[in-house]
């Protein structure tokens, strides 16, 4: 565990050092208040405390924000043959894949722990429900932690940067759209497979406070699966090499 929180350390270092971490934030900090308090609000309208708003624009925001902070992680160490200096210091591939997502997700935290002066506002001008707020930002971070999974394939595959993001975004498209579009349109045992495959059903449980074992099980079982093919990729450049 030392070994993996040493790499979380130094890649969420080299993410405030390349001042990653300060454009992905304030981007972040800007699209969400800019549709949550100008564009898209309508709280003053219904006189209704919600931050409903925030989690549906972060929603899309972190679809796109993730793909770029873990574009680099493996793809740009590959290119670079840095990644060869942690192998020996003994470090497995196992704790690289896992140290590069905590980083990651570290990053994507503080991200959302900056949104909470919204929170804090609009508590003052009404009765917000904490449940759906505490919800909201564990569906967020659900969501976040599968998709840093995601990415982290993509970027295990390719020494490209650029191809790793889009690849990242390609997987992420039907999770994202395509299994809950088609789903919809499809009845029976099929319909409901690409529904449970949907990554907004899950979200959606989720942010209105209902923690559901099927919900945890889901996002459980893609973080696993995209960290585990890292691995696998990993694995296959150290035994070619």
């Amino acid at each position: 565990m030392s070994k993996i929180w040493i790499i979380t350390r130094r890649e969420l270092a080299s993410f405030f050092d390349s001042l990653i971490a300060y454009v992905m934030i304030i981007l972040f900090l800007g699209l969400s208040g800019l549709f949550t308090w100008l564009v898209g609000s309508n709280m003053f309208f219904i006189n209704q405390a919600s931050l409903q708003v925030f989690f549906s624009i972060a929603y899309w925001s972190l679809f796109f924000f993730i793909p770029a902070i873990t574009m680099r992680m493996i793809a740009e160490e590959n290119r670079a043959g840095t990644i060869e200096l942690l192998i020996t210091k003994a470090v497995s591939d196992s704790q690289i894949v896992w140290g590069k997502f905590l980083a990651c997700l570290l990053l994507v935290a503080i991200a959302l722990v900056c949104t909470l002066p919204y929170y804090i506002t609009v508590s003052n001008l009404g009765n917000i429900d904490d449940g759906a707020v505490i919800g909201g930002y564990m569906g967020l971070l659900f969501l976040s932690a599968s998709y840093i999974s995601i990415g982290l394939f993509a970027s295990s595959v390719t020494q490209n940067q650029i191809v790793a993001f889009l690849l990242a975004l390609f997987i992420g498209i039907f999770f994202q759209m395509v299994f809950d579009a088609v789903g919809g349109s499809i009845r029976g045992t099929s319909g409901e497979i690409l529904n449970y495959l949907s990554m907004s059903s899950h979200y959606e449980s989720i942010s209105r406070g209902v923690v559901d074992s099927r919900d945890l099980v889901y996002f459980a079982s893609i973080i696993g699966l995209g960290a585990l093919l890292s691995q696998i990729m990993l694995s296959k450049r150290n035994w070619q090499s």
